[in-house]
């Protein structure tokens, strides 16, 4: 049997007893340049490193390059004057340290949105270098405000937050949420099916422990947010991408989630408004995908943490609402709408034929116990930030900052030379694609070190959304106008010379 250099490279680091980190570490130590990414792929066979860095991870594993390469069939030891082994051994003056490793289940998790890229930028500013960050949806940095009355009314009420709400959440925070489903038509919701969170980041992963083994499968979008991905893995299951197709303008690819499913698929993720798109699903589009989880008895997961951020005239429609008949559960939020990132708050509503997922259920309460409750101050002032005017409204119309920025940053990057675009309907992200024969990029996490090596420019890569062609990155178009126009100058200026 042909042994791939996949096979070769993960025989040889379980010979000397080392994992995907330690091989990151010794090339930080020698000056490589290895993300978490690059050798998760080299792991996994979706890519097969240069030259130069198959020497490295020879040259570490002590195994023959040659063989390594694919240029022989035999491994062979070579002796080398300090392993990664040996180097431990002489810091310490001739005993070996033990050594605590990260758990193996995390081996094959990745969330590039804070990863390699970004920590190379991290470096850079603590050397004293200015970096703009257009790799998060931070709002609060850009000069985008919390209303008044929010903050009036947590102040007002941070007494009565000492202590510990109901695991759900507050009975006031849950009651606004239930009514604010009753506005999107998600059928048969009651406040026991509401439950707040430290943000959707943290009700994710409450989701995917709760509901998935090992072997089982959860489809999920690509692009996708990462974090998605990662619980599914985390949790044992197995994250399978369907396609999302950028010539109809980011829809999912009905026939590409067709071809997926089997009988280990447990359920759908959607995320719409989307992020890293920008994309927002019409009522036809929900209907397919609710016709297809109803053919195969899914869950559908929805992220619509950007529901109220929706431009153009055009209308968010629930999943759920199409679906009274499936269990669904609906992610929402007030972190971007009302630019309250760091207040944590985020809820989940589970909605339809919940008698089929009793036993789920019952393992989301447990977990949702576990962690005794969500911030009681931010659960406080959820009433508030539902009833009544909705600034975020004043962001998103004609004149509005993020209307104006989006409209800005999409003609300003589609008119350099080599890169193109699908203009956002929603949220705060616009994901260009590049022209990978014009500047020969095969590395798209290398093209984001190099931007932000020259440019002082932080992106993230199409990788890191689990996007698995090194043509796409997405930019974050919170900053003004006038900080996106020198971005994009000096993102033009970049790709004037760029060849990988």
């Amino acid at each position: 049997m042909n042994e791939t250099f996949a096979d070769k490279l993960r025989s040889a680091m379980e010979k000397q007893g080392l994992k995907q980190v330690d091989l990151i570490r010794e090339a930080a130590r020698q000056g490589v340049k290895l993300g978490k990414s690059h050798m998760s792929q080299y792991v996994s066979g979706k890519t097969v490193p240069r030259a130069d860095m198959i020497h490295f991870l020879a040259q570490a594993l002590q195994a023959d390059e040659d063989w390594l390469s694919g240029n022989s069939n035999q491994e062979q030891k070579q002796p080398l004057p300090e392993t990664i082994e040996s180097a431990k051994t002489k810091a310490l003056g001739g005993i070996k340290m033990r050594e605590f490793k990260k758990s193996s289940k995390l081996d094959n998790v990745l969330y590039d949105v804070r990863g390699p890229v970004v920590e190379e930028a991290t470096r850079m500013e603590e050397a004293g270098t200015h970096v703009l960050k257009l790799n998060i949806g931070n709002p609060a940095p850009f000069g985008f405000r919390t209303p008044d009355e929010v903050i009036y009314d947590m102040r007002q009420q941070l007494t009565e937050c000492e202590g510990y709400s109901a695991a759900k959440g507050l009975f006031s925070a849950r009651k606004a949420i239930m009514q604010y489903a009753q506005l999107k038509e998600i059928p048969n919701v009651s406040i026991g099916d509401i439950y707040t969170g430290n943000g959707v980041s943290e009700l994710i992963n409450l989701c995917m422990s709760a509901l998935l083994n090992d072997g089982d499968e959860i489809l999920i979008p690509s692009p996708d947010y990462p974090l998605w991905t990662a619980c599914a893995t985390l949790a044992g299951g197995k994250a399978v991408h369907y396609i999302c197709d950028e010539q109809s303008e980011w829809y999912p690819d009905m026939e590409d989630i067709r071809k997926k499913i089997n009988d280990r698929t447990k359920a759908i993720v959607i995320i719409n408004p989307n992020n890293p798109t920008g994309a927002l699903y019409p009522r036809e589009v929900l209907q397919q995908i609710v016709e297809i989880a109803r053919e195969h008895q899914l869950i559908i997961f929805s992220d619509e943490i950007y529901d109220r951020l929706v431009m153009d005239g055009e209308e968010h429609v629930s999943i759920a609402s199409l679906a009274p008949d499936l269990f669904c559960v609906t992610f929402s939020g007030l972190s971007k709408s009302h630019m309250i990132a760091g207040f944590r708050i985020g809820w989940m509503i589970l909605s339809g034929r919940k008698d089929s997922a009793g036993d789920y259920i019952e393992g989301l309460n447990m977990l949702s116990n576990m962690r005794l409750c969500s911030n009681v101050p931010a659960q406080s002032i959820v009433q508030t930030a539902l009833g009544g005017h909705q600034s975020v409204h004043d962001y998103i119309i004609p004149g509005g900052r993020i209307y104006e920025q989006r409209d800005y940053i999409y003609k300003a990057l589609t008119d350099i030379p080599g890169i193109s675009a699908v203009k956002p309907k929603a949220a705060f992200y616009i994901f260009p694609k590049l022209d990978v024969k014009r500047f020969n990029i095969v590395d798209d996490e290398k093209f984001a070190l190099d931007l932000l090596r020259d440019k002082k420019i932080l992106i993230i890569h199409g990788g890191g959304f689990n996007w698995k062609e090194p043509d796409h990155f997405r930019v974050v178009y919170l900053p003004r106008l006038e900080v996106l126009d020198k971005a994009a100058r000096n993102i033009g200026e970049f790709l004037s010379y760029y060849h990988q």
